[in-house]
């Protein structure tokens, strides 16, 4: 493991990484648990152009101050690369309290990269922002099914709070909520 890895705040220059990321660790965690046409087309030019959209916006206006969008970087023969990303900011869900209640919304890294302890690094960063802007709570969705972003998320302690929810990408995807307890 490099002694060069770190995480910091994204830049536009990372937007490009961050679609690349994004679309390789969708296939690699949603790939088995959707229709081969919908995982095909979350790498189409289309997808990226949208993908490419949100992101930009998130950096140049987020919603509020406390929404942050990171990425995790390494250094390999002096070369320093994006190697994944975190998008976190207040709760949007109903029934949190998005001044004290704080959602990662997306947390992706390279396939190639995975076990790396880049998604660690990420998570740590999103808590200690979350904790510097006052929430107590994180929480985050998941697939339902077996996967290795859940798994991530509950071998690092966070749990099921009971919320459930069906996304429709083309076939009904159930997640799950995690969340864990953060504070000074």
């Amino acid at each position: 493991m490099s002694s060069a890895q770190f995480v910091r705040p994204a830049r536009a220059s990372d937007v490009n990484t961050v679609v690349d990321v994004q679309v390789a660790s969708w296939r690699a965690v949603y790939g088995a648990l959707l229709p081969e046409d919908v995982t095909e087309a979350l790498g189409g030019e289309e997808a990226r152009e949208q993908f490419r959209e949100q992101w930009t916006t998130a950096l140049q206006s987020p919603p509020t101050s406390r929404h942050k969008l990171v990425v995790s970087t390494d250094e390999v023969g002096g070369v320093r690369t994006v190697t994944g990303f975190a998008a976190f900011g207040p709760a949007g869900d109903p029934d949190l309290w998005p001044a004290t209640d704080a959602e990662v919304f997306a947390l992706h890294v390279d396939p190639a990269r995975a076990r790396e302890g880049h998604g660690s690094r990420l998570v740590n960063a999103c808590v200690d922002h979350l904790v510097d802007d006052g929430f107590g709570t994180v929480h985050v969705w998941v697939p339902e099914a077996d996967n290795a972003l859940r798994t991530f998320f509950e071998a690092s302690g966070w749990r099921p709070d009971g919320a459930r929810r069906e996304i429709d990408m083309g076939s009904l995807l159930p997640m799950v909520r995690l969340h864990a307890a953060i504070s000074r």
